[in-house]
């Protein structure tokens, strides 16, 4: 019996790797396209190296349901944790179908091949708390009956992908498990990402590779932080915890603030001391979702998971993983 990640490459899959291999002793088996960088999970390499491991990295593309099938037919999943998505909004505005492909058609790919060959196994859906999309203040903090407004095609998409996880729970009893997860963040995480754009930008303002001026977008929105590792620990739990075919539920930190006082944070933290910033129009959203405050309750009751891991250890730890990364590399790479 093995478990499936799939986009195990990502912030999420290499964190939720991490703690499988601390905190079970199952088998897993990742999916990640042939180009992916390993850097996420290069602390595993050498496990995965050998001709016996207990992690086994297979290539495929999920909107390849050829692809899909064939892992599938050679491995019996106790667990699956669907994670792998197109999941960056911004680009999803250029690259819609692209997106609606990976998403939509990915999930049914990986749902099907599922119910095919591993129909017992428990499944975790990863939906997006961007499905609520612009919520009216009479709405927040948002509960899972919340109705989907989606302002961008990565939430149209996820709203497809939370709606196929629930249609196969409730069609086919297959054990589908969908979490509308908010802003979790840590190290790893992209640097399209609002958070993390801004700790690279201040990491490569540290060591003088960009003038002292960190570029952002909308400082307005209101936003829950938790933490990638607390978020993959609630996941396990979500498997783990008498799960209902179909159900849903909202995931989410305890801290809610603007982005704004999220770069004033991060500019604290910061060794440089005369760092501003200035709105850049290439990084505002044409329809922003703008209320990202959750109502947890249903998952905290069924599970007992609350975050450990405190806001501030959070950005500490992200800004340390860019400056990390830019002592690393240097200004190898360009400033998103």
């Amino acid at each position: 019996m093995k478990i499936l990640i799939t986009g195990i490459t990502g912030m999420v899959g290499s964190h939720l790797l991490d703690f499988l291999i601390d905190n079970t002793d199952y088998e897993i088996v990742g999916i990640t396209r042939w180009r992916s960088p390993l850097s996420n999970v290069s602390k595993h390499i050498p496990e995965i190296n050998k001709r016996k491991s207990r992690i086994v990295l297979e290539h495929c593309d999920i909107r390849d349901s050829l692809g899909v099938e064939n892992i599938f037919a050679n491995h019996k999943f106790k667990f699956v944790y669907h994670l792998a998505a197109q999941s960056y909004p911004h680009v999803s505005f250029t690259n819609p179908i692209e997106t609606y492909q990976t998403n939509i058609d990915g999930t049914e790919n990986i749902l099907h091949a599922t119910l095919k060959y591993s129909p017992n196994a428990i499944v975790h859906v990863c939906s997006s708390s961007e499905v609520f999309g612009r919520v009216s203040k009479d709405k927040v903090p948002i509960n899972e009956e919340t109705t989907f407004h989606p302002a961008s095609p990565y939430a149209i998409s996820k709203c497809g992908t939370d709606l196929i996880g629930r249609y196969y729970g409730e069609a086919y009893q297959l054990n589908t498990q969908i979490t509308r997860m908010f802003t979790h963040t840590g190290p790893r995480r992209g640097d399209v990402f609002m958070e993390s754009t801004f700790a690279k930008q201040i990491a490569l303002i540290e060591k003088d590779f960009q003038e002292p001026i960190v570029k952002v977008g909308n400082l307005d929105s209101m936003r829950t932080i938790a933490d990638v590792r607390d978020a993959v620990r609630a996941y396990w739990l979500l498997l783990n915890t008498s799960p209902v075919p179909g159900a849903f539920y909202n995931i989410g930190g305890n801290t809610s603030l603007k982005v704004g006082e999220i770069l004033n944070d991060l500019i604290s933290l910061s060794t440089k001391k005369d760092i501003n910033y200035v709105v850049d129009q290439n990084r505002l959203r044409p329809i922003d979702a703008d209320l990202q405050i959750p109502d947890t309750t249903k998952f905290r009751k069924k599970t007992n998971w609350k975050p450990e891991i405190t806001y501030k250890k959070t950005l500490e730890d992200l800004l340390n993983y860019w400056r990390e990364k830019v002592n690393k590399e240097g200004n190898t790479f360009l400033s998103r």
